[in-house]
C-alpha cells in the first residue's frame, strides 16, 4: 500500500445498509492492510476547528514562565502542559522536538471514575480555551464512538460492544506546538517512529508533508490529510484485543526541510482509551488456527501504566 484510503463516515450512519456496509468493509480492509485511513464526514464543524486553533496558538505563544504554572507534577503529564522535549518514543533517549497540553475525560454521573482521573487544568490567561477544548473533546470522543461501531461490525462482534468501554472512557485531547527548528538536531525529530497505546487516534492537522506511516514493506508513506478530514489509526490496545488482525502502525513526525525550520507545527491528536478496567484479553473469534493467541490477558489500565513509564512520563 501506497496511500491512505479515505472514507466517510456519512456513509455509514446514513439509513442506507449498502453504503453503511461499504463503509465497513473499507474501513476494516484498511485497517487490516495499513492500520490508517482519512476520515470525511466527522462531527467537526469549521467554526470549532477554527476557534481550537486560535485558542491552541495563544496557549503556545505565552511566556514559557506561564505555561510551566500549568505543568503539574506527579501525574506523569496526564493533564494540562508537559514542555519540550519532555517526552520520547519507546525505547529513543532523546527528548521529541514539541511541547502539548492534556484535556482529558468529562466524567458523567461516576464517582469513582472522577476520583481515578486527575482534573482538567483551567487556563487563567485565555477564558475560551478550556470551553473549547471541552467541545472539541466531546465532538470527536462522538465520532471515535461510530468508528469503532464500524470496527465492532467488520469483527463480528455486537455493533455497540465498545461503547460500555469508552463512555467515561481515559481519553485525552492533545495539541502539540512542533517549535521553530533553530539548530541542526542531532539525534532528534518532532516525533520519534512509534505506536499509539489506545484504541484508536484521530488526529487533526495532518495537512502539510510531516506525518509518515510504515507500510508492511517496511517503507514510509506521506500521511496528507484533506482539509476535511481527520487522519484515524489504530492504537496498540486495539491491535492487541484484536490478536494484531487490525494493525497498529508505526508512525512519526519528520523535521520539515531547512528553509521551513522557521516555521511551527500544530497537530492535534484525540486518544480514545477506554475505561482502565476493560480487559484487553484478545477476543474469541480473532483466534484460530494459523493465528494462534499472542497476547496475555491485560487490563487497558495495567498496560497503559507499563507504556507510560516505558515513555518516561512516570517513574516505577
Amino acid at each position: 500500500m501506497t496511500s491512505i484510503p479515505s472514507v466517510d463516515l456519512s456513509d455509514f450512519i446514513s439509513d442506507n445498509p449498502t453504503k453503511k456496509q461499504q463503509f465497513v468493509d473499507a474501513i476494516g480492509k484498511a485497517y487490516e492492510d495499513i492500520g490508517f485511513v482519512a476520515l470525511k464526514g466527522h462531527f467537526l464543524d469549521d467554526t470549532l476547528v477554527e476557534n481550537l486553533y486560535k485558542e491552541v496558538k495563544d496557549f503556545f505563544s505565552l511566556p514559557t514562565e506561564t505555561k510551566q504554572n500549568y505543568e503539574i507534577p506527579g501525574i506523569g503529564g496526564q493533564r494540562g502542559y508537559v514542555s519540550f522535549g519532555k517526552e520520547s518514543a519507546k525505547g529513543k533517549k532523546e527528548g521529541d522536538l514539541k511541547e502539548f497540553w492534556h484535556f482529558g475525560q468529562y466524567v458523567e454521573n461516576n464517582p469513582k471514575l472522577e476520583a481515578e482521573y486527575p482534573k482538567n487544568v483551567i487556563v487563567n490567561e485565555l477564558p475560551e480555551f478550556n470551553a473549547v477544548g471541552k467541545e472539541t473533546y466531546k465532538m470527536l470522543e462522538k465520532t471515535a464512538k461510530y468508528v469503532l461501531r464500524a470496527l465492532a461490525i467488520h469483527l463480528g462482534i455486537e455493533e455497540t460492544y465498545f461503547d460500555k468501554f469508552i463512555h467515561n472512557g481515559n481519553s485525552i485531547l492533545r495539541p502539540i506546538h512542533y517549535p521553530p527548528i533553530s539548530e541542526e538536531p542531532k539525534e532528534a525529530v518532532r516525533a520519534a517512529a512509534h505506536g499509539d497505546i489506545n484504541l484508536i487516534t484521530l488526529l487533526m492537522g495532518a495537512q502539510g508533508r510531516g506525518l509518515q506511516v510504515q507500510n508492511h514493506k517496511g517503507e514510509w508513506i506521506d500521511a496528507i490529510a484533506q482539509p476535511d478530514e481527520l487522519m484515524i489509526n489504530v492504537g496498540d490496545m486495539l491491535s492487541r484485543h484484536t490478536n494484531n488482525k487490525l494493525k497498529s502502525t508505526i508512525h512519526r513526525v519528520i523535521n520539515p526541510p531547512k528553509e521551513l525550520w522557521g516555521t511551527s507545527r500544530y497537530s492535534i491528536p484525540f486518544f480514545m482509551h477506554p475505561i482502565s478496567d476493560m480487559k484487553l484479553d484478545v477476543l474469541e473469534g480473532c483466534i484460530d488456527e494459523n493465528t494462534p493467541k499472542a497476547f496475555e490477558d491485560i487490563t487497558a489500565g495495567e498496560f497503559l501504566n507499563e507504556r507510560l513509564i516505558e515513555l518516561g512520563l512516570i517513574k516505577k
